[in-house]
């Protein structure tokens, strides 16, 4: 069964290209030859076969598609030809010719001719034809014989025959010593079957019917043919790293250019932790202190005390320099603990952790304002202990953090919607128990020396393993460990380390460390991480993380073992391990908790226990790999190295590391288990060709030793030739394969969505056309791979050793991919031509989960390492990923570089390889590897370059089968490479000079030559061509030109003394010519293409070169191409790049606009004095004037100089310019201050402008009006802007005038609403409040909203509407903000004043960065240039570009093609010697007065050891420097300082304006927190306007008073002049045009005292606030704003210390002078009096036990005070003996306290402690707190209950006891809010709470109280006496008498006693003792009597 398609001919071809065809069939491609040259008709008559397992389907498609071949850029498709093969089906055989379609499926003319074939089956799977696999018909019998169909590989190439060709791969008739034909011996064209799955036995049996071939692959079509992944149309990537994608090629995979490993290189990062506060904490009157812990440093809060909800505003920073791995499994823990102090570490309360890998993944690296859960570790059956409230930050060195704007905080006061979680994480965690199993441990390395082996063995007499490891466990800053294994190298522990935390847990990842017992020398023998995120999904359909069991791999140090290790910290699992060190069989379960049940043990210590055992064959059957590698070259080795033999050694786990060793493993076999017959089966016959067990294959696993020669005097190499030595290892591991093909499945789509998205990314930087149809082809590609997962990834599904992870990953995945797949072709069908980039973006998000999911968490086979050993010392290692070697069948799931030729460049182990040293390359390999299953090997060698000969281990006959132990090649073509270097740019500076002597050294194999060497310069054009002569390359002629070696360029720095520094590298892949081959178009010349050159890991510049290799021919180099010699007789022997290659040319002027040098560092301790600006661009330049005294004027007095150049036309190649400062000194000596290189001329190309085009000036007038409109629509702009139409916009109206219209309305005797605010009562500060929350607001909008990005795109790309598009968002924030009032009109909404008084108060615009980057650093004519200079980059974390700037350079340049249109310089006023700058300023010195206004602070680093700083202002510009010294402000990170400055300076010489922030400090010097610098200069001259900013309204008094002193008319008025711009007209009512454009606005105006006067500046305003819309010369003008600015210190650079808000005005002083300054100073707080009375308590609980009667009472007091001021807090008198709680206290509190209205906080200052120099003051919210006690006179008081209120928004008091509810505390119902500042008084009953043993709330208590707030002026008219006392006494409270205790008044409590409870009982007593009475009495008178009576007395 197949189908066969035989494609004949395309016809029709437009113009003269390279063609291939690609033919497709059940997702299986094919390419064609590429057919070089051709014109109309493309000749390809070949044939395409494809064998497949089931019938084919009717509705089946075949696609053929042609393409014009390109090799470097992506091939372009000419069309597509689709046809259902329904004929086919039912005829068999089908020729057709037909047109093809384009991509927009409309049919073209190119047609296609060609015949399909199918020959399908009779009905039944029959025994398999070979030849329909193996392409051959001559079949050597022997082949058949051998029946090895489990070991077919998949042939490298499609079976495609040309006539004339009989064998792509013909080794002749050459025996192998196997006497096998190599044909079929390597398997070469075939195309490979598939395993079956009962091999047959041998030719006994033909198979039975009944038993058809098992296919182990699902359907056959699904056999991949492997083919050479270069030529797929989307997927041939540009050059943009360097060509070796662009050649077609299957034999060598891409080498890895980056050489320095970037983990374990330490970094600086700062912690910054803000506590806040803490709510709702359990306890009862507690005294609180916070405790921040990151890693092992801790710092503590201050105490506050009594109180559940401490407010702290703290601030803490932790600085680490570690490696980013350790920092981010740091740690931070945040807890509570009660009453801690100096005697006692306190009790906690609750604490709560997270790492810093969590935060530092949050958006912005931060979590701000939110608050954390604290539970208690020690009783997880609780609940929650409280809430935190804080921010945290993470700041790389680098990052730079935004600070949301901090300003009210009533949305933050939402608890449950701001906690302290990252997005997804639920809000109630529960606890879970964390189960480790640790099982067993294999492969361990010795941990003592021989020698100590050899002392413990003469005392002890035995001889043991010498390690005693065992296990550690650290999760979630928690280590748990196993016990100690003594002396076993194979330790068996089956132990459980148990974890207790909240699920999900917010540390990722959990440490698994093998460690050696030992008393001396404790150390880590491996590390493994398991990330939890991998081994779980948080999906609806996800799974807990669960894990094995199953075995990982731990690397480490090399394992001879040493004292000292040097390299330890691998062990410990720092950076990247050189060697395999022990596996570890391990498994992890999670269990959620149900914490109610009451036998669980409620603490969260670790636990170790014993886990139940598992059988061995868990984690798979154990099988036999086979990894099988050859040596083809070794060349590039370190000089250091060169003198001793070399040897290089292969191992796999320890199998074939022979230094160490060790031995097999304990389990070599297979063990054969009696029921497995087909087991045993399979084993025989795997072996049947190796001979019997006996004479298994020994390992070979190192290339035996060599001598290197010399390449040059860097570098060596090993002189193989052509005997390549061969390495095999035999290893046994479990059979895990599966999960290493669904990962490489994975790797294979990202890879080729990576190079993919390279592309889009290159040709939309290069400009290439059609970068969207590119991106389809991706996505396109994307969602096939996606669907090609989910066929193949689902098999072995009943793999017994699958774990539950294997299973739930392999669902999770399937569900990912699907949906990838999904979401690929609907945004293939969302890519334009504008979303482009936007779509590249989610591209990369799907990369990133790519890559992500197909990193196995469980691993398999261990790593690859290739070692470098010189006198069996290790030298230099290579590490290759086992899964990227693994063979399988079905080509998706093969790895990449498997049977393929890897270039590997080994590196330093350990710190060794970290700087410098990690660039140089040890030693280049070219090293071809297999791995596989020992059964599949039969062609592990199809790969190899052919041509050559197997040499065998000579070891008696019949052992056919062993490996090669080197191969000897037959075949060799002589070459001759061209490299054509051209020239380097943007390359690293390696002198002190900032220069550098750039040379470049070419390697190919084993010759290397360099180029000359050009002094001083970082943009060398060497125009040189290189020739190697005579190179020798071994194997097929036809392979050498699909697959040259790649050719490695150095770039060196030349110095005068000691040897060459290296400045960076790259690969290039030569384009090759054979002899038959002509050397004409479209091949040949090659292209010139940039390479990007690494040094490290960082580029460092590009290379421009060409490098082509060609065939010498049999008659010698005649043929080749002829060699012009050298033209250029200056130069010496070097030859030229030849005329085809190099660039053409054209005549370009660069105009050079010179305008002065600034801020210029010393040069050699001598000051710059003389200074001059050399400009140089290839090879021509120009040099500035002079600067006769650079103090006085540091300005150029020529402005504008120009040259003419020859520059490539390709605008991508123009070379770089380079700009280089000198100071000219005495004696005719130059020093060379420092340069610039400007590596794209791009953005000063000059394009004239198109005059065909629709230009502005065109007809129609567009009015744009101001008039006031129906308060309601505020805001709401209308846009609708175009060049020609007619446009209204509507600008908001004068604020004030709508005011007083309302006043008016009013008349004078009513008082203005409350919202209204009062003109007088408004200052800047309501102005900039008002602002932020605008801001706010906008950003939270855009966060909700982001419009839509398709259609901004759509707007950003018509022009002109670039403003329009800020007014609408502005317009949305204010409906939005509508909508919120209209919503909730709820009373008492204190909340909501400041909003409404929003729309009344005019704004400033609050720039939250700095003003530059929003105007683009105010580059629009003068660009600033930094001039660099020095070393750079030796020192270990290479030095910033900051500490490198010795100056900056200020011009500009043009560039464009001469001659020049005409139309240009005829425009009128046209100035020839300015050339293109023309209306630029002049550039003599003036004068300006700079006016700075600083406003605030936030965030300061704290620069003393309390955690504060006491900061204070210095201002520095030219010689002035201003220290507002005495003005510090004490103890605040936040501080609003409120100043200006007022500063004359004279441009140039002092333009740079440095705002800096010191911390005063009493003794010692004052520290820099942090500065800013400003380029005053820029900002002057600049279009946009810095000088002072644009108001958004006129006005001419009040605080918005206009600042400037030009008027608006007369600054439109000077715009329009300066831009030669028609206007400005004003007309009536208030109009005016200007060009094309009409404002309108007001015309009138109001002064101070309300008249009314007409103005034109309304108008003029209007047009200045739209002039971006002006034509020609419109740019948006910088509105009056405040701008934010991160506050840099040099001694941490690149951390942010905090942000500084200022703006700065300046004025000219040849101008009028501007006004006095703006008032901004901060608010004084207002002073006001809160009276409270306590009038009665009722329902107070009852806490005493009366004494004697054991009656329940209580003696009530209330205790009230302001947050903050606990120390003033003020007691009632006890109400004695409250027996039904009800008290009565009439009782006044007095609290007097300073309030800011703004920001609704209290203002205090107090002495922190008694050693504090001064007070601090503190801001805290206006919070009182009422709580009742109750008095005991032995013991401490006890506490009953509380009450909170805001005095801003709290429930209204209930008007008796009986309506007052708990409810009205806890929020739970809807009660009004009100504000004391508004209702000034408020009376009611309010409920008091506390919380019970079961942590919830109780109503404890109700008490009725009286609020009354007074200004202090009020206060004082008005007073009134604490307690009850005078003036304005209280009356008494009327209190039931029992209230007095009674030893007080013994008698009234005895009465009471006896009066009311006792009454009767005493009675009765009494009458029962009269009774007694009597009675006695008559007993005892009763025998006297009796006596009398009978005696008769």
């Amino acid at each position: 069964m197949a189908l066969i398609v035989h494609l004949k001919t395309v016809s029709e071809l437009r113009g003269r290209a390279d063609r291939i065809a690609k033919v497709t069939f059940r997702g299986q491609s094919f390419y064609s030859r590429v057919l070089e040259n051709c014109e109309d008709v493309a000749d390809f008559d070949e044939t395409f076969r494809w064998p497949v397992a089931s019938s084919i389907d009717r509705n089946e498609v075949l696609e053929i598609q042609i393409f014009n071949y390109s090799k470097v850029f992506s091939n372009k498709l000419i069309g597509t030809f689709r046809m259902v093969l329904q004929k086919v089906v039912e005829e068999n055989r089908v020729e057709v010719s037909d047109t093809l379609i384009d991509d927009n499926n409309a049919i073209i003319k190119t047609s296609l001719s060609m015949e399909v074939r199918y020959q399908a089956a009779d009905g039944t799977v029959g025994p398999w034809d070979d030849g329909d696999f193996l392409g051959d018909e001559s079949l050597q019998e022997e082949e058949k014989d051998s029946q090895e169909t489990d070991g077919l590989l998949p042939g490298s190439r499609p079976s495609t025959r040309t006539p004339g060709e009989k064998s792509f791969r013909s080794k002749g008739k050459e025996k192998t010593k196997g006497g096998r034909d190599g044909e079929h011996k390597a398997g070469r064209s075939v195309f490979s079957a598939m395993k079956l799955g009962k091999t047959r036995s041998h030719k006994e049996e033909p198979q039975r019917q009944d038993e058809p071939a098992v296919l182990e692959m699902e359907d056959l079509d699904h056999l991949a043919i492997r083919l050479g992944d270069g030529l797929d149309p989307d997927s041939v990537s540009l050059a943009s790293v360097t060509a070796l994608t662009s050649n077609v090629s299957n034999k060598r995979s891409k080498p890895d250019i980056k050489m320095e490993p970037s983990a374990g290189r330490p970094m600086d990062y700062q912690v910054s932790i803000t506590v806040i506060e803490a709510r709702q904490l359990v306890g009862l009157n507690m005294d609180p202190v916070v405790c921040v812990e990151v890693g092992d440093d801790k710092k503590y809060t201050s105490m506050k005390e009594s109180t559940n909800c401490p407010y702290y505003n703290e601030y803490f920073v932790f600085d680490f320099h570690v490696s980013p791995d350790v920092m981010f499994d740091k740690i931070i823990k945040i807890s509570v603990i009660h009453s801690k102090n100096l005697l006692r570490s306190g009790t906690l309360v609750g604490s709560f952790k997270m790492d810093v890998g969590t935060v530092y993944s949050q958006p912005e690296h931060q979590f701000h304002h939110k608050w954390a859960i604290l539970s208690d570790p020690d009783d997880i059956s609780a609940g929650l202990k409280g809430y935190v409230k804080c921010d945290v930050a993470v700041v790389g060195k680098g990052d730079n953090i935004k600070t949301p704007h901090k300003a009210n905080e009533t949305d933050e006061d939402d608890i449950e919607g701001n906690l302290l979680l990252p997005e997804g994480v639920p809000p109630e965690r529960q606890w879970a128990r964390f189960y480790v199993k640790i099982y067993r441990a294999e492969g361990l390395p010795r941990m003592n020396t021989s020698l100590m082996a050899n002392v413990k063995k003469a005392f002890i007499g035995e001889n043991k393993d010498l390690v005693d490891p065992y296990v550690q466990v650290f999760f979630a800053g928690q280590k748990g460990k196993t016990s100690v294994q003594k002396s076993s190298y194979e330790p068996l522990w089956n132990e459980q380390v148990v974890f207790t935390d909240l699920f999900p847990p917010l540390c990722k990842r959990m440490k698994v460390q093998i460690r050696d017992s030992d008393k001396v020398n404790d150390v880590a023998i491996g590390t493994h991480f398991i990330d939890l995120r991998k081994i779980s999904n948080d999906g609806d359909k996800g799974f807990l993380p669960t894990l094995g069991p199953a075995w990982v791999n731990m690397y480490g140090s090399t394992r001879n073992y040493t004292l000292l290790d040097e390299h330890q910290d691998l062990n410990e699992g720092l950076g990247e391990g050189v060697s395999f060190r022990a596996r570890l069989m391990l498994g992890l379960a999670v269990e959620i908790l149900d914490t109610s049940n009451p036998e669980l043990t409620s603490s969260t210590e670790v636990q170790v226990e014993q886990a139940t055992p598992v059988s061995e064959s868990c984690t798979g059957r154990m099988e036999e790999f086979f990894l099988f590698g050859a040596f083809l070259e070794a060349s590039m080795i370190d000089r250091k190295n060169g003198d001793k033999p070399v040897t290089f050694e292969v191992t796999i786990g320890n199998y074939g590391n022979e230094v160490d060793g060790t031995s097999r493993p304990q389990r070599p076999r297979p063990r054969k288990e009696p029921g497995d017959e087909e087991e045993v089966d399979l084993i025989q016959n795997s072996s049947d060709d190796e001979g019997d067990e006996a004479g298994d294959l020994a390992s070979v696993s190192s290339t035996p030793p060599m001598r290197p020669q010399i390449t040059d005097r860097n570098y060596f190499h090993l002189p193989y030739l052509e005997r390549k030595p061969c390495i095999y290892i035999k290893s046994w591991w479990p059979d895990q394969r599966r999960r290493l093909y669904n990962a490489n499945i994975m790797d294979h789509i990202a890879d080729k969505l990576e190079e993919g998205l390279n592309d889009v990314q290159e040709m939309i930087k290069t400009e290439k056309s059609y970068p969207e149809r590119r991106l389809r082809g991706v996505l396109e590609e994307l969602s096939c791979g996606c669907h090609r997962f989910l066929s193949l990834s689902d098999k072995d599904q009943g793999h017994s050793s699958r774990t539950r992870l294997d299973r739930e990953r392999l669902k999770s995945c399937m569900r990912e991919l699907e949906s990838m797949g999904q979401q690929a072709k609907s945004l293939r069908a969302q890519v334009k031509r504008h979303t482009v980039r936007d779509k590249l973006r989610l591209c990369q998000n799907f990369l990133q989960k790519l890559r992500f999911l197909a990193d196995e968490p469980q691993h398999s086979i261990p790593d690859v390492f290739i070692w470098m050993m010189s006198n069996n010392k290790r030298i230099a290692y290579a590490r290759v990923p086992s899964k990227d070697l693994l063979f399988s069948i079905v080509e998706e799931e093969l790895g990449k570089d498997c049977a393929k030729v890897k270039t590997l460049f080994l590196k330093l182990p350990g710190k060794r390889g970290f700087g410098s040293a990690g660039w140089t390359v040890q030693a280049k390999l070219e090293l071809y590897l297999w791995l596989g299953l020992s059964k599949q090997r039969k062609d592990f060698l199809c790969g190899l370059p052919c041509g050559f000969e197997e040499v065998k281990a000579a070891q008696g006959l019949g052992l056919h089968s062993f490996p090669p132990i080197s191969l000897v090649y037959t075949k060799k073509q002589t070459f001759q490479l061209r490299a054509h270097m051209y020239q380097a740019r943007s390359l690293f500076a390696a002198d002190s000079t900032g220069l550098s002597d750039p040379f470049a050294r070419v390697f190919f194999i084993n010759q290397s030559q360099c180029t000359e060497v050009l002094n001083e310069t970082l943009c060398p054009t060497w125009d040189q061509m290189l020739v190697f002569d005579n190179l020798e390359l071994y194997g097929e002629a036809h392979e050498l030109r699909d697959d040259p070696p790649i050719i490695v360029i150095e770039i060196y720095d030349q110095d005068s003394m000691g040897k060459a520094d290296f400045m960076g590298r790259t690969f290039a892949k030569p384009l090759v010519k054979m002899a038959d081959e002509a050397y004409c178009p479209p091949r040949f010349p090659p292209q010139l293409e940039y390479y990007q050159i690494y040094r490290g890991n960082a580029t460092a510049g590009d290379l421009l070169a060409a490098f082509e290799l060609l065939q010498i021919g049999p008659s010698g180099k005649a043929d080749l191409p002829p060699i012009n010699g050298p033209v250029d007789m200056d130069r010496g022997p070097i030859m030229p790049v030849p005329v085809g290659i190099r660039p053409v040319l054209s005549k370009y002027r660069v105009e050079v606009l010179f305008w002065g040098l600034r801020d210029l560092k010393r040069v050699n301790l001598a000051q710059v004095d003389r200074p001059r600006v050399d400009i140089e661009c290839a090879g021509k330049g120009v040099q500035s004037s002079l600067i006769h005294n650079y103090k006085k004027n540091p300005n150029f007095n020529t402005l504008v100089k120009w040259f003419e150049v020859d520059l490539p036309e390709n605008e991508l190649l123009h070379p770089p310019l380079n700009i280089r400062v000198v100071d000219c000194r005495a004696f005719g000596r130059y020093t060379l201050v420092g340069s610039h290189a400007v590596s794209s001329l791009r953005r000063f190309i000059y394009r004239p402008p198109d005059r065909s085009a629709a230009n502005w000036n065109t007809t129609g007038e567009v009015v744009v009006s101001m008039e006031p409109e129906v308060p309601v629509k505020k805001l709401e702009t209308l846009v609708k802007l175009d060049a020609t139409s007619d446009a209204v916009v509507k600008v908001d109206v004068a604020e004030d005038e709508k005011e007083r219209k309302k006043k008016k309305k009013k008349g004078p005797s009513e008082e203005a609403e409350e919202e209204e605010p009062d003109e007088s009562m408004l200052d800047w500060w309501s102005k900039y409040f008002a602002s932020i929350d605008t801001m706010k607001e906008q950003l939270r909008q855009h966060e909700t909203s982001g419009i839509d990005l398709e259609e901004k795109e759509e707007m950003d790309s018509t022009e002109g509407l670039k403003g329009p598009v800020k007014n609408k968002e502005k317009s949305r924030a204010a409906k939005e903000e509508k909508k919120k009032k209209n919503q909730n009109p709820g009373p008492g909404q204190g909340s909501e004043a400041p909003e409404k008084k929003k729309a009344k108060i005019d704004e400033l615009k609050v720039y939250p960065k700095e003003l530059e980057s929003e105007f683009d650093n105010f580059e629009d004519w003068l660009h600033t240039f930094n001039l660099l200079r020095g070393k750079t980059g030796d020192d270990e974390d290479g030095s910033t570009e900051e500490e490198r700037i010795v100056g900056r350079f200020k011009g500009s340049l043009c560039v464009y093609k001469v001659p020049l249109p005409e139309d240009v310089s005829r425009e009128a006023g046209y100035d020839p010697t300015y050339g293109m700058f023309q209306g630029i300023p002049s550039n003599d010195p003036i004068n300006v007065l700079v006016r700075i206004y600083v406003v605030r602070a936030t965030d300061l680093h704290p620069a003393d050891i309390n955690g504060k700083a006491d900061p204070y202002i210095a201002i520095k510009l030219g010689k002035t420097d201003i220290r507002d010294k005495e003005n510090y402000i004490s103890k605040q990170l936040n501080p609003v300082f409120g100043k200006s400055f007022d500063i004359e300076a004279s441009f140039p010489m002092e333009s740079m304006l440095t705002v800096a922030v010191y911390d005063w400090d009493l003794v010692g010097t004052d520290d820099l927190i942090g500065e800013t610098k400003i380029d005053l200069e820029n900002r002057f001259y600049s279009k946009h306007r810095a000088t002072c900013g644009i108001a958004q309204t006129y006005s001419i008094h009040g605080y918005n008073i206009w600042r400037d002193p030009m008027k608006p008319s007369q600054i439109l008025t000077r715009l329009c002049k300066e831009g030669k711009v028609d206007g400005p007209h004003f007309g009536p009512h208030g109009r005016v045009k200007v060009a094309n454009r009409v404002f309108t606005g007001p015309s009138e105006i109001e002064d101070e005292n309300g008249q009314r006067k007409p103005t034109d500046e309304h108008v003029a305003l209007s047009a200045l606030r739209h002039w971006e819309d002006i034509p020609r010369v419109g740019c948006r003008l910088v509105p009056e704003h405040v701008e934010t600015r991160p506050l840099l210190n040099p001694d941490k650079p690149g951390i942010e210390q905090g942000r500084l808000e200022l703006w700065v005005d300046m004025f000219p002083m040849d101008m009028p002078a501007p006004g006095t300054p703006l008032d901004i100073s901060p608010r004084k707080p207002k002073k006001y009096e809160l009276r409270v009375i306590v009038w009665n308590t009722d329902e107070v609980v009852l806490e005493d036990d009366d004494f004697f009667t054991g009656e329940k009472s209580s003696d009530i007091f209330v205790r009230g005070w302001l947050k903050g001021q606990q120390e003033d807090k003020q007691d009632t008198d006890v109400h004695y003996h409250s027996l039904t709680g009800e008290g009565n206290f009439n009782w006044r509190y007095l609290f007097p306290f300073d309030y800011l209205a703004a920001e609704e906080k209290i203002v205090m200052s107090k002495k922190e402690s008694m050693f504090s120099w001064d007070e601090t003051e503190y801001k805290i919210p206006a919070r009182l707190t009422l709580q009742i006690w109750d008095a005991d006179h032995f013991s401490a008081d006890d506490f009953l209950g509380a009450i909170e209120l805001d005095l801003n928004r709290f429930p209204r008091g209930a008007k008796t006891a009986k309506q007052c509810t708990m409810e009205m505390a806890t929020g739970e119902v809807d009660v009004p809010l009100v504000s004391i500042f508004k209702q000034k008084r408020v009376k009611g009953w309010w409920p008091l709470l506390a919380r019970n043993e079961n942590d919830e709330f109780e109503l404890t208590g109700k008490v009725e109280a009286e609020l009354h707030l007074l200004t202090a002026e009020e206060a004082e008219k008005n007073p009134v006496g604490l307690a009850r006392n005078e003036p304005d006494p209280l009356e008494k409270p009327n209190r039931p008498d029992t209230a007095f205790v009674w030893f007080l008044n013994p008698l009234k409590s005895i009465k009471y006693l006896i009066c009311t409870r006792y009454k009767w009982l005493i009675i009765k007593i009494v009458l029962a003792l009269l009774g007694l009475l009597m009675l006695a009495l008559f007993l005892y008178s009763l025998p006297g009597y009796m006596v009398k009576k009978l005696l008769g007395a």
